[in-house]
Order: C-alpha cells, then sequence, then structure tokens
C-alpha cells in the first residue's frame, strides 16, 4: 500500500510561483521502482497528465502547457516529490495531485495507470 500526501497550494497573483510537495509512503513496497506523476482536472478530460518522473532513473517529463514554467524532483532520501511552479497563469488554477506506479518504464502519463493517488491541493492564480 502506497500512501502519497500533497501540501503547498494557495492562492498567488498570475506571475507567482508555489511549490508543491507530496510525501510518499509505502509499507512492503520498493519506491525506488515507482514513477511519480502530477495531474490536475481539464476541460473534457478526466485528469491532466503535468509532469512525472522516474524515482528509478530522474527521468522527467511535462506537459506542453507547463514546460519552462514547472519543474518538477525528487528526493528519495527523504521520500519527496516536488513541483515548482513559477510564471503562474490564471489558467493554471485547479487542483493539483500527485500519483505513484511501480513500473519499469520512465514514463506514465495517462491518469488511468496510477494505482495511487493523494487527496489534492488546491492551486488558484488571480489575475
Amino acid at each position: 500500500e502506497v500512501q502519497l500526501v500533497e501540501s503547498g497550494g494557495g492562492s498567488v497573483q498570475a506571475g507567482g510561483s508555489l511549490r508543491l510537495s507530496c510525501v510518499v509512503s509505502a509499507s512492503g513496497a520498493n519506491l525506488n521502482n515507482y514513477v511519480i506523476g502530477w495531474f490536475r482536472p481539464a476541460p473534457g478530460k478526466d485528469r491532466e497528465g503535468i509532469s512525472c518522473i522516474s524515482r528509478r532513473d530522474g527521468s522527467t517529463f511535462y506537459a506542453d502547457s507547463v514546460k519552462g514554467r514547472f519543474t518538477i524532483s525528487s528526493d528519495n532520501g527523504n521520500n519527496m516529490v516536488y513541483l515548482q511552479m513559477d510564471s503562474l497563469k490564471p489558467e493554471d488554477t485547479a487542483v493539483y495531485y500527485c500519483a505513484a506506479e511501480e513500473s519499469a518504464q520512465s514514463f506514465l502519463w495517462a491518469w488511468y495507470e496510477y494505482d495511487y493517488w493523494g487527496q489534492g491541493t488546491q492551486v488558484t492564480v488571480s489575475s
């Protein structure tokens, strides 16, 4: 069983920054075999992939909508995954979820590929 808890959401003005954190914990699982992703709801979709990182090899991937503005990182020693969000836009307003899945791949993009989810943290960007 894997548990994830997000934090760091809040309200900022456009152009501002936030750093989201995700604590990943597990009993009986080797978290180094996991991919951690960040998602948010999107119009016409269940959840949109924003970014993901492989804890095994550190590979990172970003949606085009956030590339160059968001940075994902992993502190494997402390079982933390971060999403640094800079140059925020009003359209980034959403509940952000982190998710985890054990995988031999370095890249999992679809929400249905993940079994474990956090409760979400709200990000609000005002213009």
